[in-house]
């Protein structure tokens, strides 16, 4: 495993690797910043991965490992901002793991082409079904997104670096294309039906587990609470607690003290003046706690897998999106009445107190994620089972190039018909040329004889 996280693993099948680069660490990245950032968050990558793309192949561990990387049966690829590892793959079988569930720039190259008159884009959650204006601003992202990231602001600087250490090397973007799977982190339950060929497969909340006990302390805690239960508040592993602005961490103080749940707080860092029903924690069990019976909600920044797991686990949300698609799963959680969607902007004391006090006394929340939860565990096999058979399968079959779909080699040109548009459109004013020639041709016969014969008599 190559990383950016410290060696985690004890297990005598895991070798990890880490690079150490301190382009994109989280202590030097604060995720609310991006909220004032016009595109999203997305200008953080205009210079962090080129960046990375320079780096990471000088350090020597990196390097002796890409040296050897046709040592491999399989090259496993995390799909998101990951295209500085695609020269790993260069002439070697390899799958994705998209954490981010189905990305339509994804989907494309494995020739899997998203209808936008029914599919949200990777950022933005429309309603079902589309307006004309929706499918719009729909095809206008699903376009723009790709061209921005693929083709103009973020690849091309990749690209450059990479060629520089390189040269010999194809383009990146054809490197993707010899992509032999893709492990979707999705699942129809829980998100849009949409069609997928062979080479894609959803394994989403792959990694949710059944509860381990909790440590001794949680436990009394929670069960301490009594009948009003418990809330727990995390913001996942990007966004650390205490780059929280300190107005918004100062509302959730005085709205915590209001509350007659007792709330426990994955923060990092120190807090001052903290309510007597407030326990706060550098690192929690997150699955282990939102499959206590006694966990009431769960206020999340909205990332894909914490949702996943509040599903799985059936724990009602209050989601607090910061960045990229956390927005778009608030708004799913809104609309599939799974609990409450905030902005922190408009955020209030009151607002939280509401907000937290309408999910814990309203029955329909627990009800629909239940409902959900069902749905999402009713499988065949489980997620983790399929993820280990594909990836099996591509090295069976040494890569298997009978997933591959004939559409992902076309061009946009062939794949659309745009020729064969052409051609008809072609042959139609060749038609209409010929029959308006005939048509006047037959007219000046007919008309130009009666006029003769008008004149003669």
């Amino acid at each position: 495993m190559l990383t950016n996280h410290p060696k985690s693993s004890k297990h005598p099948n895991i070798f990890e690797v880490t690079h150490g680069l301190p382009h994109f660490r989280e202590d030097n990245v604060n995720m609310f910043d991006s909220r004032k950032d016009p595109t999203g968050g997305l200008n953080i990558f205009v210079t962090a991965l080129p960046a990375i793309a320079r780096d990471m192949y000088k350090v020597k561990a990196v390097k002796d490992l890409y040296d050897k990387r046709k040592d491999f049966d399989l090259i496993v690829v995390n799909h998101m901002f990951n295209e500085v590892a695609y020269p790993f793959v260069h002439e070697v079988p390899f799958i994705t793991v998209a954490t981010s569930g189905m990305d339509p720039r994804q989907s494309a190259v494995l020739g899997n082409v998203l209808n936008p008159a029914y599919v949200s884009n990777l950022l933005t959650e429309l309603p079902s079904p589309m307006s004309v204006w929706h499918r719009l601003q729909n095809l206008l992202m699903h376009v723009s997104f790709s061209v921005y990231w693929r083709n103009w602001a973020i690849v091309p600087l990749i690209q450059k670096e990479i060629s520089a250490q390189f040269p010999e090397l194809p383009p990146l973007l054809d490197l993707e294309r010899n992509m032999s799977l893709a492990l979707l982190n999705s699942h129809f339950t829980i998100s849009k039906s949409v069609p997928l060929l062979p080479s894609q497969v959803e394994v989403g909340a792959m990694h949710c587990r059944p509860a381990n006990p909790l440590p001794q302390e949680l436990e009394s805690w929670i069960t301490g609470a009594g009948a009003e239960g418990v809330i727990y508040f995390s913001l996942g592993s990007v966004a650390r607690g205490n780059s929280m602005p300190v107005q918004y961490r100062n509302l959730f103080l005085q709205a915590f003290r209001r509350l007659p749940q007792r709330v426990i707080w994955k923060y990092e860092g120190e807090l001052e003046d903290v309510p007597d029903n407030v326990m706060i924690n550098k690192w929690l069990p997150q699955q282990d706690i939102l499959a206590h019976d006694n966990v009431k909600v769960f206020i999340t920044h909205g990332g894909l897998l914490s949702l996943q797991e509040s599903i799985y686990h059936v724990t009602p949300l209050l989601a607090l999106p910061i960045f990229g698609d956390q927005p778009k799963n608030g708004r799913f959680v809104r609309d599939s009445g799974l609990g409450h969607f905030l902005v922190w902007e408009e955020l209030t004391e009151d607002l939280i107190v509401n907000a937290l006090t309408d999910i814990i006394s309203d029955p329909k929340y627990k009800e629909n994620v239940m409902k959900m939860s069902a749905g999402l565990r009713d499988q065949l096999i489980s997620p983790k089972e399929l993820a280990v058979f594909w990836t099996e399968y591509v090295i069976r079959q040494r890569g298997a190039p009978q997933l591959r779909s004939p559409a992902a080699q076309l061009s946009w040109v062939e794949f659309l018909m745009l020729d064969v548009l052409l051609l008809l459109h072609l042959a139609l004013l060749v038609l209409y040329f010929t029959l308006r020639r005939v048509l006047r041709a037959i007219s000046a016969k007919i008309f130009g004889s009666e006029g003769s014969k008008q004149k003669k008599e």
